[in-house]
This record gives structure tokens, sequence and C-alpha cells, in this order.
């Protein structure tokens, strides 16, 4: 499995139902009250992301998905955080609802907002670069789906094409993804990890591929 430089492979692989990993993530932030749990799904782009956080979304009713790509639109690859912040995390440790229409969304005519109603009781953050130091402290738990890069890639193209336009886009967007991985290690700090692609038999509706959280000094020097 080729991963990212610096990322161990994940070990003790084995297949949970959705509801089972739902409950592992809800354990690891016990004494959550008065808002919701908060739970990232980081993972590069093609690894399933977007898909999981559906199936979560779906096993929690009244639960919501926020998209880091939103938060980034027209704005930035990974110098969103602070935006994050102070816009969608902060009122959601408050126990607010969130409407949250970006500057750029403003300035490039995007019609809607970023939306959580209040009373969710999980927000699933889904994005490449949500698990960072930064963001620890508002995070009650999180996920790293981890998967073949090659594989990955394989997906990546066949959900956004080809064309030369894409093409560049990827590649700008790994000059700044493979070095802000490497910093971050996502991996080390994530509460789950998750097959993306998924490599063991399993039922796609009802059940996932997980394995435990790798060591923090895992592929380090």
């Amino acid at each position: 499995m080729r991963l990212h430089p610096g990322e161990t492979e994940a070990a003790g692989w084995r297949v949970v139902t959705v509801l089972d990993a739902v409950r592992r993530l809800r354990d690891a932030s016990p004494g959550v009250t008065g808002r919701p749990r908060v739970i990232a799904i980081d993972g590069r782009g093609g690894a399933g992301k977007t898909t999981l956080a559906g199936r979560l979304r779906e096993a929690v009713a009244g639960s919501a998905v926020v998209h880091t790509d939103d938060v980034a639109w027209n704005h930035a690859c990974f110098d969103w955080g602070a935006v994050l912040v102070e816009n969608v995390l902060r009122p959601l440790h408050r126990g607010e609802a969130v409407d949250f229409r970006p500057d750029a969304w403003k300035d490039h005519d995007r019609p809607g907002s970023i939306t959580v109603p209040a009373g969710a009781p999980v927000v699933w953050v889904e994005g490449t670069g949500v698990i960072r130091e930064e963001l620890a402290p508002w995070l009650d738990a999180s996920v790293w789906m981890q998967g073949d890069l090659d594989e990955q890639e394989r997906l990546l193209v066949a959900r956004d094409g080809d064309s030369p336009e894409q093409l560049e886009h990827v590649a700008n967007w790994l000059l700044e993804e493979l070095p802000f991985l490497a910093r971050e290690r996502p991996w080390v700090r994530a509460t789950m990890i998750v097959a993306g692609p998924p490599h063991l038999a399993h039922d796609p509706d009802t059940e996932l591929v997980v394995a435990p959280p790798v060591s923090p000094e895992a592929g380090r020097p």
C-alpha cells in the first residue's frame, strides 16, 4: 500500500457495523452536554470522506454535515482553520445554530450558506486537513480514512475527470497537501481509522472496515 510519507499502515482491520462505529466515536467524548458532538472526518481526495459522512449522518437522527470544501471555496486549500473556528465550531460549542455565508460566496455570488440547525446531536465535519493541531480543542473525536494513494488518485480522476485544467488543479493541490499532512500527521491524532476504499468484504450499507488508532510515535524517523 502506498501511503503518505511518514504515515504508518494501520493494523488490526476488522468489520464493524456503522452503529458500532458511531458508539465508539461517541464514547470518546462522554462528557459532552448542551451542544453537539463535533466529529471530524479526514482523508485524501478520493478516500470516500463525503460518502462516509453521509452514512454517519443517516445513522444518527438529526445530525448534520459540514464540508470544509465549502469553507475553503475560492479561499485557500488549507488556510481556513480560523474561519471554520469563528463561524462554525465556536457557535456549535455554544449550542447555537450555524448560518454562515463565507466572504468568497458573497464575492462570487454563490447562493446559499453553510447551515447547521440548533439541537443537532452530532455534527460531522469532513474534509482534507480538518484533523490538525489548530482545531484539536474543538473536535470531540475524529476519523482518518487510510487507503492506497494510487487507488485514491484513480477514484479522484474517475470522479472529477482528467482534463488538463483538472490535472493542473490536482498538481497544485498536492504541492500544499503533502507538506501539510506530513506536518500535521492526522493519522496519529485520529480516534478511529477507517479503510478508504475498504479492502475487506463487508456490507457497504451497514458496515465499515476499521482499525485502532496508530501510535503517535509510528512513522517517526
